[in-house]
């Protein structure tokens, strides 16, 4: 049978050719068009960048039928009401840390990171593979979102200080910007905490309505300009040893989705989170070179501090797990794949330090 005869035989022309072509997941997938708040400022290419990316790989994955148009703090709502606007309706879906939601409920903190909590791998681990999206999953019902693992900073820093602090009683009275939970921490030691979004604490910084500020490592902190009023520089940030980002989202509009676009949400939030992980690797080091040149001194806060901090870390943990179900819930959960978790992860790096320490020695 010749081509043509063939073509006339079975009904297919170029319109049918085409439509055999195209593939049948993209004829059903509908068109859809999200709107995401985040609480970042563009500047951190980090920060915001890794928002972006996960918009960028769902409208890649989807041949553009689902759309999330992102925006930066401020744009929509301020940088720490992304949670409300996605809970009320707002917007669909938002990118933000769990923890600046603590003001609603302590367990908010566990979505980040808890003061002397886990490392990242810990955590995330503990989030994908322990049980801890299902448990915070859970208790975010109850704000009608759902989570999606969509970013992490890595171990952060300590802060910036206008002036040394060596003893606990240099804390008392300083007015610290600091995240969430561990503001509720330092509040034992006397300090003041303040809550701020990234693009508000440089102004207050170089007015004086804060002492000391802490965000993200090197590389954010030097875009904020933070060195050029508060030049000590503290580490580690003990409070967040490896803080989640999630993107929450509306719990109708997930539920509405097709089983593909969920799947396609939860791959594009992994892809950002490593994404990000990368490039703060990446920048980190040389940014903190960079600020070390400039002049910026270097601290690590010294033992009498860590111990108190610790110390006051615990006391809260265990007040506000005696009367909050929530918060206890998550906590245990954690802390059973912590005790179990860093038993393995300790076996394993202290082993591969050895072997590389006697590889460099051969």
């Amino acid at each position: 049978m010749k081509r043509r005869d063939f073509i006339k035989v079975t009904g297919l022309g170029a319109a049918g050719a085409a439509t055999l072509a195209a593939p049948a997941i993209a004829q059903s997938m509908p068109e859809i068009k999200w709107r995401m708040p985040t609480s970042w400022p563009k500047s951190l290419d980090t920060l915001f960048g890794g928002a972006e990316m996960m918009c960028k790989m769902v409208a890649e994955a989807t041949d553009n039928k689902f759309q999330i148009q992102i925006f930066a703090a401020g744009e929509i709502v301020p940088g720490l009401q992304v949670l409300d606007a996605v809970q009320n309706g707002t917007c669909e879906i938002g990118h933000t840390a769990s923890y600046y939601y603590f003001g609603k409920d302590p367990t908010f903190t566990f979505g980040s990171a808890v003061p002397f909590g886990p490392n990242m791998r810990i955590n995330q681990a503990w989030y994908m593979q322990g049980g801890g999206r299902d448990v915070l999953n859970e208790f975010y019902k109850s704000y009608n979102v759902v989570s999606l693992l969509a970013g992490n900073t890595g171990c952060q820093m300590g802060g910036w200080f206008r002036k040394e602090v060596n003893t606990p009683e240099d804390l008392k009275g300083m007015k610290f910007r600091i995240g969430g939970f561990t503001g509720r921490v330092l509040q034992k030691l006397g300090v003041v905490p303040q809550q701020l979004a990234g693009g508000d604490i440089y102004p207050a910084l170089e007015k004086g309505t804060i002492d000391a500020a802490e965000w993200v490592g090197p590389y954010d902190d030097e875009k904020l300009g933070f060195y050029k009023i508060a030049p000590h520089y503290y580490y580690p940030g003990w409070w967040e040893g490896g803080p989640m980002l999630l993107a929450f989202v509306n719990l109708d509009k997930w539920n509405a989705l097709p089983k593909y676009y969920q799947s396609v949400l939860e791959q594009a939030g992994h892809y950002a989170n490593n994404y990000m992980m990368a490039r703060y690797d990446t920048a980190n080091p040389l940014a903190l070179k960079k600020l070390l040149a400039g002049g910026t001194k270097l601290h690590a806060f010294s033992p009498s501090i860590m111990d108190a901090c610790y110390k006051a870390a615990k006391e809260l943990h265990a007040e506000v797990g005696a009367t909050n179900a929530n918060f206890k819930k998550v906590h245990d959960s954690l802390a059973k794949f912590t005790s179990d978790g860093y038993a393995w992860f300790q076996v394993a790096e202290v082993g591969y330090d050895i072997f590389m320490a006697r590889r460099s020695q051969s």
